[in-house]
């Protein structure tokens, strides 16, 4: 899958799934824009990533997703490839207080962020016949116990991947949406539990699945490359799950009990 000086905006991309889909978009030559809100995480990517765009930005705010979108047309001319990564996560429960202050800035990270992207760069997409790729969850079709605004985020996520995907195909260009299941990256210790704590969730997280295992970012990345990649040509529309069987087996509770 060559990617050769096509140009990717990766969301998200100072950790995790994120890095791991920059990196591979660069060994495979393509012109990438790393954006995600840590400068010093962002620059450890870019050591691997050739000559990348380095944006620091919070995707939730307007104002940063703009010059997202300006400064990749200035430094590199166009726009083929939007890999909308960046989400977050904390436990809500209904019930508590301050819930609603929480839900906002989850909602606004995972799915207003993604549609603000997604209307500033679709017109340059659509020059390119480029594609767009949104990065989900299965939380999107189980529920798990005291994350409804985490997995409602994901729920409207797909759904407007779908959406997007009907209104631009006429015009040659694909959406698609991927779900991965347990993914070994920071987002535990980034809700604020130590890394002793993230291990252990994350051997809880084994038990969810069909298959005993928990994925790293490079699974992930891998994927999120084929389906952007010309041998998908005929995938638009579509939520792609990696998950180990996690939905096999899932009953709703929350791998962080």
């Amino acid at each position: 899958m060559s990617f050769q000086d096509k140009v990717v905006i990766v969301t998200g991309a100072s950790s995790g799934i994120g890095a791991a889909t920059a990196i591979k978009f660069a060994e495979e030559g393509a012109k990438v824009a790393l954006v995600g809100r840590n400068q010093e995480k962002l620059n450890n990517v870019a050591k691997k990533c050739g000559n990348p765009l380095i944006i620091a930005a919070d995707v939730s705010k307007d104002e940063d997703a703009k010059r997202v979108i300006e400064e990749t047309l200035r430094y590199f001319g166009g726009i083929d490839v939007l890999v909308n990564n960046a989400g977050i996560g904390s436990r809500t429960n209904i019930q508590d207080n301050g819930v609603i202050s929480v839900y906002d800035r989850i909602m606004s990270t995972n799915l207003r962020a993604v549609v603000v992207l997604t209307h500033l760069a679709a017109p340059h997409i659509i020059k390119t016949k480029g594609n767009i790729v949104n990065i989900s969850s299965v939380a999107g079709y189980r529920v798990f116990q005291d994350n409804f605004a985490y997995c409602t985020s994901k729920a409207g996520l797909d759904h407007f991947t779908r959406a997007v995907a009907l209104e631009l195909a006429p015009h040659g260009v694909r959406v698609n949406v991927i779900n991965p299941g347990p993914v070994k990256t920071d987002i535990i210790e980034n809700m604020g539990a130590t890394k002793e704590v993230a291990e252990a969730t994350f051997n809880r997280m084994k038990e969810m699945t069909a298959l005993s295992r928990v994925s790293d970012s490079d699974e992930v990345a891998d994927l999120i490359l084929f389906i952007a990649s010309e041998k998908s040509k005929a995938i638009t529309g579509s939520s792609i799950v990696t998950d180990n069987g996690t939905m096999l087996k899932t009953n709703g509770m929350s791998p962080l009990d």
